[in-house]
């Protein structure tokens, strides 16, 4: 509807998670470095952060970042109990026919990783809104993932990805041996406000568009509003072009947020 007025060549604040669009701040710039250095060791890593501060975005960047000998399996849906947790697993390993029963699924897991290896390809799970994981026995058979390795190295890298309260989970002390797999841990926080201000150039820019369309007076308005989350900066962002487009007005300023922020505390909850 706008991108022709802005001179866009499309939407830069789209809700998907397109690592064309990651803006590295210094703390996503850190995070993906370590993410890699984590998985190119075939370690256990640990990435958190709130609500709509990139951690996905990242994780997809990350996916893209690996060269060819790496394999990586996402699995978005963690609800799953130990045994089909197992079973997903053996399914996009390339297993045909996963086993009924766990003795007999881990010797199938256990075989196929190391035709991988023999393959020079290194496995790399990563478990989006690992939060979500329903049962202990689950956290422990990713835990007991890391036992299947070699002499010199493991033979798959595990990336759990979610919010901060898995990282107030796996505190308890029925976590203590996962956590000590942990190699590598990172929380991820947001913007602030000058990084707020380059995220939003940023992302026009990568649409095809110029840097500067919001003013100083709208990235504070936006960061005040988002408290720098890049998902609640992209909502504020996308309907204050559209309100300037309806305006003709080719910047965003205070003015216009001030339409804005009408909107958004209207959806704000009560």
């Amino acid at each position: 509807m706008y991108e022709a007025f802005f001179e866009l060549e499309q939407r830069p604040f789209s809700k998907t998670p397109d690592p064309r669009f990651l803006f590295l701040s210094r703390g996503h710039r850190e995070a993906l470095a370590r993410l890699q250095y984590a998985v190119e060791e075939r370690d256990l890593v640990l990435l958190t952060g709130g609500i709509g501060c990139g951690k996905t975005t990242l994780s997809r960047a990350l996916m893209d970042n690996l060269g060819h000998g790496f394999r990586v399996i996402c699995l978005i849906n963690p609800r799953l109990t130990p045994l089909e947790f197992l079973r997903v697993l053996a399914l996009r390993l390339d297993v045909v026919e996963p086993a009924r029963f766990k003795t007999d699924l881990l010797e199938q897991l256990g075989a196929r990783l190391f035709q991988l290896y023999e393959e020079g390809v290194c496995p790399v799970v990563v478990i989006d809104e690992a939060q979500l994981v329903p049962h202990k026995e689950t956290f422990d058979e990713i835990r007991l993932l890391t036992n299947y390795q070699l002499d010199d190295c493991n033979l798959l890298s595990l990336v759990l990805v979610g919010q901060p309260e898995l990282r107030r989970r796996l505190k308890h002390r029925a976590y203590e041996p996962l956590r000590q797999r942990i190699g590598m841990q990172y929380d991820l926080k947001p913007l602030d406000l000058d990084e707020t201000g380059e995220y939003l150039d940023f992302r026009m820019e990568t649409a095809g568009g110029r840097r500067g369309v919001f003013r100083t007076s709208a990235v504070e308005r936006i960061f005040q509003y988002s408290g720098g989350i890049p998902r609640k900066i992209n909502h504020a962002a996308s309907l204050s072009l559209l309100e300037s487009f309806g305006r003709g007005l080719h910047q965003v300023d205070g003015q216009v947020m001030d339409a804005v922020m009408l909107e958004l505390e209207g959806l704000s909850p009560a």
